[in-house]
């Protein structure tokens, strides 16, 4: 059973003692006398940064062994009460010989369930302390930009906890934005309150356990990266099947590498040049720097086919647009681009507007054709001053009939 204990609050800024030097550089004037600091003085913007330094290096050879310091909370973790009373030992120790010095009062020893920085953390994992919950129950609908910053600056903290925080947060964040009038609507309401539910109903986080010999099992498509988790991509679309099926494979030992990390893996992926990867003499500088990342895990790729590979593959096919189908009939798509260019060829041609469209010189060669549109050498002539522009290069490239890998370079 883990054993915990929490130092904390008699940790102070003003412990740090300032060099004898410096001494007489922080020297104020009273009324009858001169003062002088030898300790930290109050409203210095960077002093916590200084004190957190100052307990990260007090207490480096315990980092991630036995302690986890935060500003001046000190959380002291051990597995069995023999460890963690030699780990409590130590740590009072070190701040005895620091002449750091804590308020017995504001520490608890001996704990099955610790709370720090707002959560609450035992055996079974991490969760969101009551109290935290509570204050964000009672919180009032936001009516300016900057309550609605605080609000979610507050319950994003716990974003791990909620998912699909940042989605379900558009229409607030919405109405941060500058030149956006504020109109808190029934959209606003409904991300509000489903915001505050999910926090009552938050999971708790657990760790991993029994990863020594660990399986994953990915896949990759131009619609996104999947590894049993979700990440759209943008120029991972322009990659070749190659480097997007590797991208996939070095998202998932970025992701999961504090799982990764000593222990064997297995990945299996379901295209098989991906096998020989290790062995290959050619790579371009993309793969080189990938290749760094696959040899700091002890993994290897293997082969998967993609009819077995069911969920990996399912979920990176997922994405925005659908393919549509229409069975026994025949679908017809016309657009009104053709009249669209039509009517927006009457005013350029006309005199006064000449000038701005530059087609003096060109006139004499613009011939109308049997759709009545003006053309030059059998193509279309579109104006400049007009948005039909536009409108053409986005149905050429974000249209749902017409999509490619451009359409986000325009």
């Amino acid at each position: 059973m883990a054993e915990n204990s929490g130092v904390d609050g008699g940790l102070k800024v003003r412990m740090r003692e300032v060099k004898m030097d410096d001494v007489q550089k922080t020297a104020f004037k009273m009324r009858y006398m001169h003062f002088q600091f030898v300790v930290m003085p109050f409203g210095l913007i960077n002093a916590l940064a200084v004190f957190r330094d100052l307990m990260n290096q007090v207490c480096r050879s315990m980092l991630d062994r036995l302690v986890i310091v935060f500003i001046d909370d000190i959380l002291i973790y051990s597995k069995t009460k023999e460890n963690h009373m030699v780990h409590l030992t130590e740590v009072l120790e070190t701040l005895r010989r620091e002449q750091l010095y804590a308020k017995f009062s504001k520490c608890d020893f001996w704990l099955q369930e610790v709370q720090f920085i707002g959560h609450l953390v035992n055996r079974e994992g991490i969760k969101v302390d009551p109290a935290k919950v509570e204050a964000v129950m009672k919180w009032e609908v936001p009516k300016t930009p900057t309550k609605i910053r605080s609000f979610l600056g507050f319950s994003g903290y716990y974003q791990r906890f909620n998912q699909d925080f940042s989605k379900i947060a558009v229409p607030l964040t919405r109405l941060t934005h500058k030149n956006v009038k504020f109109m808190w609507g029934d959209e606003q309401q409904v991300a509000f309150e489903l915001l505050r539910g999910k926090l009552c109903k938050a999971p708790v986080l657990t760790l991993l356990e029994g990863i020594e010999d660990m399986t994953v099992y990915c896949d990759a498509s131009y619609h996104g990266l999947r590894v049993n988790a979700t990440w759209e991509v943008t120029h991972e679309a322009n990659y070749p099947t190659h480097d997007l099926e590797l991208a996939a494979v070095v998202f998932a030992l970025k992701l999961w590498r504090h799982y990764f990390y000593g222990v064997k893996c297995s990945i299996y992926a379901d295209h098989k040049s991906l096998w020989y990867f290790l062995d290959q003499q050619n790579l371009n500088m993309r793969q080189r720097r990938w290749l760094d990342v696959v040899k700091d895990s002890d993994c290897k790729i293997l082969y998967h086919s993609g009819k077995a590979n069911v969920v990996a593959d399912a979920l990176s096919r997922k994405a925005h647009i659908t393919m549509m189908w229409v069975p026994w009939m025949r679908l017809t798509v016309m657009t009104s681009l053709l009249e669209l260019i039509k009517s927006s060829q009457v005013e350029p041609v006309k005199v006064e507007n000449q000038k701005n469209e530059r087609v003096k010189g060109q006139l004499s060669q613009l011939v109308t054709d049997s759709r009545g549109l003006l053309t030059r050498s059998g193509r279309v002539w579109v104006p400049m001053s007009c948005e039909v522009r536009q409108t053409l290069l986005d149905e050429a490239h974000k249209s749902k009939f017409s999509i490619h890998p451009g359409a986000t370079k325009m």
